[in-house]
């Protein structure tokens, strides 16, 4: 147990009123859940009630320390945290007004976005360099709960005036995120290769399944050769994955427009983090099954690209 009020200090500054202000209303759905006063809420924290108030009220922020007790409490007391993240989302998505043509989607930053939106991604993501969104906001969340400074955004795009490329989530997926992230330079010249190579060029958006927390493990495991096709595309079928919609050319970006920054607290990303590895080990679980039942089906990796070499 924390034993002062000092220990658990109120740290306010500019910053952190507007981190507050995000944070405060999931403050408030936690003591709610457990059906406490601030008074009785303050008690089990060790603070006063004072603090929890200015919490609540959105005009003060509680320091790294209190969320870890924080984090502990809930943890202790089974309280739903990661579904009152996705809930709190929800709810900013909802007072947005959508308008005609524009999608509503999500994009994660692991120290906000400054300047002009532009397609500079790593190269060797799914579909190579460009602005990644995403249909569900687990995706976003998890790539950058990693980092102090994160920021999820909800964005829209109008891609009605843009050549859009769909990929499908099946082997041309596969093969697809193969060659951008750099796994086919062995049989670079080919026409399997410069097939995929032209899959998605002179496009403005590349729109096909995200690679989420599951399936990060099953398409590695596909690519280092412990899964064949037919594995890999029965897990494709069996994971229900979002959709990641790729602005691979600047008229694309230009086309993106921010409609919401929500900071994520420290206490918001020890969840994200928590939930994450638990999907990952689904993953690892869902490989493993998916290997056992389809052990001798299909092609490997490395069989389709030396059957490229032919």
């Amino acid at each position: 147990m924390l034993t002062t009020c000092i220990t658990l200090s109120i740290i306010i500054s500019i910053k952190n009123v507007i981190c507050g202000d995000d944070m405060k209303e999931l403050i408030k759905d936690i003591r709610s859940y457990l059906n406490m006063s601030q008074q009785e809420f303050a008690d089990k924290l060790s603070v006063t009630f004072a603090s929890v108030n200015r919490w609540e009220n959105g005009h003060a922020f509680p320091n790294k320390l209190a969320q870890i007790k924080l984090s502990e409490f809930c943890a202790e007391n089974n309280v739903p945290v990661y579904e009152m993240i996705l809930s709190k989302i929800n709810k900013v998505k909802g007072e947005i007004k959508a308008q005609d043509n524009r999608v509503i989607l999500y994009h994660g930053s692991k120290s906000g976005i400054e300047g002009n939106i532009e397609p500079k991604s790593r190269k060797q993501c799914d579909f190579g360099k460009g602005f990644y969104m995403g249909t569900e906001p687990s995706q976003a969340l998890t790539l950058i709960c990693d980092y102090e400074k994160s920021k999820l955004y909800i964005v829209s795009i109008d891609i009605s005036d843009l050549n859009v490329l769909e990929v499908p989530a099946d082997i041309e997926w596969a093969m697809l995120v193969a060659f951008h992230r750099g796994r086919m330079e062995q049989i670079k010249n080919t026409p399997l290769y410069n097939k995929y190579k032209k899959l998605s060029s002179e496009k403005d958006v590349v729109i096909g399944s995200i690679a989420n927390d599951r399936m990060f493990f099953v398409i590695d495991n596909f690519f280092i050769g412990n899964i064949t096709d037919v594995a890999l595309i029965n897990s494709l079928s069996a994971l229900e994955l979002g959709k990641q919609y790729v602005a691979v050319s600047q008229k694309a970006c230009n086309s993106v427009r921010i409609e919401k920054e929500i900071s994520l607290s420290y206490l918001e990303r020890i969840y994200i983090k928590k939930v994450a590895e638990q999907n990952r080990a689904k993953g690892v679980s869902l490989a493993n099954d998916i290997c056992k039942s389809h052990r001798r089906e299909g092609l490997y990796f490395d069989e389709i690209l030396e059957g490229a070499k032919e």
